[in-house]
């Protein structure tokens, strides 16, 4: 019996496999988070000049270690979301509290990875649908904490999606093309009207490239129920920040979040969303 059969076969050992990874992945996506928007900078800030070895800083150096007192971390201490347990949430040397998030993303990898894994099954359209669903949430996070969706990230996605539609894996060539055009052309469309109306940029180019990259994977169909499913979400949002947290109305919010949801839901729900829409459209006629 193949590995695949036996996926296949055993389906509690596929899902186990899958939320397994899911939570090294995301102890993985903890450092991505937290590191390329600095190697961006460094890289911004200083393009041409070479940087002495003492000064390395890139996803793999420096190891992992305690951000307060610089404590490397062993591999106990590095276990995904079970050693934030045993530490009961405080560094082992120095007893600062450990930052809940770290924990929170590995959870939150793993269970949407698991749920991926169970909408598709043990086949290249669940493999795909986990990567998209790494990529999304980096690029969530990214965006949330730095209003910043990273070319490093997006493009190299838009490609794969690309690439992906030369298999057939969710739609062909020709569809994943025009929803990468229609993608970025809708948004940068959006962008310069409202700038010319109101001299004002809504929103940034990374948006553009997420929605492009969105339109790889899904085809030009899912746009749109992904543009109004993120607006929804990000309105309710919004709405909520300023209304229960304080949020000042001033400080802009990123829209990566919603439009990564959105994506995310209809890479899953697409079919079925649609499919209730006409069929309410339908009704009330």
């Amino acid at each position: 019996m193949s590995l695949l059969e036996l996926l296949r076969s055993e389906a509690i050992v596929y899902l186990g496999l899958a939320t397994v990874m899911g939570l090294l992945v995301g102890s993985f996506l903890n450092v991505v988070i937290l590191r390329l928007p600095v190697i961006l900078a460094r890289r911004w800030q200083s393009p041409d000049s070479a940087q002495p070895d003492d000064s390395r800083f890139d996803l793999a150096f420096p190891a992992s270690h305690c951000p307060r007192c610089q404590h490397p971390l062993s591999a106990w201490e590095n276990i995904p979301v079970l050693s934030y347990l045993f530490l009961r949430g405080r560094c082992h040397h120095c007893q600062q509290p450990i930052p809940v998030r770290y924990p929170a993303i590995e959870l939150l990898t793993a269970i949407l990875t698991l749920l991926t894994a169970w909408h598709f099954g043990p086949n290249w359209q669940g493999l795909a649908g986990i990567v998209l669903t790494w990529l999304l949430i980096v690029l969530s996070v990214i965006d949330f904490d730095h209003q910043l969706l990273p070319d490093d990230i997006t493009l190299p996605g838009l490609w794969l999606g690309l690439l992906l539609s030369v298999f057939g894996v969710f739609i062909d060539t020709s569809t994943a093309v025009i929803g990468a055009m229609a993608g970025y052309l809708s948004l940068w469309s959006v962008y310069q009207l409202f700038r010319l109306l109101t001299g004002k940029e809504g929103m940034g180019y990374g948006d553009f490239k997420l929605l492009a990259l969105l339109g790889a994977w899904l085809g030009w169909a899912a746009l749109l129920p992904i543009i109004l499913l993120s607006s929804v979400v990000g309105a309710i949002s919004g709405i909520g920040q300023i209304i229960l947290m304080g949020r000042d109305r001033s400080i802009p919010i990123p829209f990566g979040p919603y439009l990564a949801v959105a994506g995310w839901i209809t890479l899953l729900w697409g079919s079925e969303i649609s499919q209730a829409y006409l069929t309410w459209a339908g009704i009330s006629r």
